[in-house]
């Protein structure tokens, strides 16, 4: 049961990133991949406001400065590109990637920073009669209504029915009035919200950051987004919960039944070793037999 909660948990903080990809991919045909990076920079961000400013003004303040860095991103590195050949998109967000990484690194010098305590969520709390951190038990909750909460935002506003316009033809929608740069804009205001709070949530759970904390939970976030469907909200959530449940009971095993091999190897393996590459290779499935991942839609040539 704890190895369950613990997934839930983490698989809900990839899905909250991994709507961040879903949605910039349906409005652009883009993989953003600087978005791990901006989830990276917001822990960063947390370190460094946190030691000199409350938390509770601390949180505001990362949230916005996130939300203004993804806004500056999309405006210079995305904008400027938008007639261009889809190849040059991609290898500006790489760039961007790697920028976002490297300035991480001259900061802070490579070093591991820790992540501040916030009350009441980083509190330990009994639940079903095991011991964990609050965070692991309210980021369900809190990701379902940030979800809803989306959902109700692109179903019944007009910014919301302005982007389903934009993800289905971005000519047409101009033509109607439609302002293309607000409305990606939008989205890209909305996914490092997201990210932003997924990354409180995450750091309280594993309290240390470094230029290369967002790599990883960016791909698998990344992976959640294909699986579910890319440019689908409801696949990124159900691909972001399912790696996350599924790497913790793998990381549970090792405890639960001890390394394999023992008694017959030199070197007993760890399944833990392997959670992380159970995300590529799901990634592999879902490529070779539904590319288009549980909830996409099948790409209709015109002609």
């Amino acid at each position: 049961m704890p190895y369950v909660l613990a997934g839930i948990s983490v698989g809900g903080q990839y899905a909250l990133i991994s709507i961040g990809y879903t949605m910039v991919y349906g409005i652009l045909r883009l993989i953003n991949f600087a978005h791990g990076d901006v989830f990276m920079v917001a822990g960063l961000l947390m370190v460094y406001i946190s030691a000199s400013l409350p938390l509770y003004i601390s949180i505001p303040i990362v949230i916005v400065l996130t939300v203004i860095l993804s806004f500056t991103i999309e405006r210079v590195a995305y904008k400027p590109l938008r007639n261009a050949p889809r190849m040059s998109v991609m290898i500006s967000a790489i760039g961007v990637s790697y920028l976002l990484q490297n300035l991480a690194l001259y900061i802070t010098g490579g070093l591991n920073q820790n992540y501040p305590s916030i009350p009441w969520i980083s509190t330990p709390i009994v639940a079903f009669g095991f011991a964990v951190r609050r965070v692991t038990v309210i980021t369900p909750f809190l990701v379902v209504g940030l979800v809803i909460a989306l959902v109700w935002l692109i179903n019944h506003t007009k910014a919301g029915i302005a982007m389903r316009a934009v993800a289905k033809d971005h000519e047409t929608s101009q033509l109607m009035g439609i302002k293309i740069n607000t409305i990606i804009s939008t989205t890209f205001v909305i996914g490092s919200f997201l990210a932003a709070i997924g990354s409180i949530l995450f750091f309280s759970n594993y309290p240390g950051v470094i230029p290369t904390s967002g790599a990883m939970p960016g791909m698998k976030s990344f992976v959640a987004a294909v699986f579910g469907g890319i440019g689908s909200i409801p696949g990124a959530v159900l691909g972001g919960l399912l790696i996350g449940v599924v790497e913790s009971l793998i990381k549970g095993l090792d405890t639960i039944l001890g390394p394999v091999g023992i008694g017959l190897l030199k070197n007993p393996l760890e399944l833990a070793t392997f959670s992380d590459a159970f995300t590529f290779v799901l990634l592999i499935i879902i490529l070779v037999f539904k590319p288009t991942g549980l909830f996409g839609e099948k790409a209709l040539d015109k002609v």
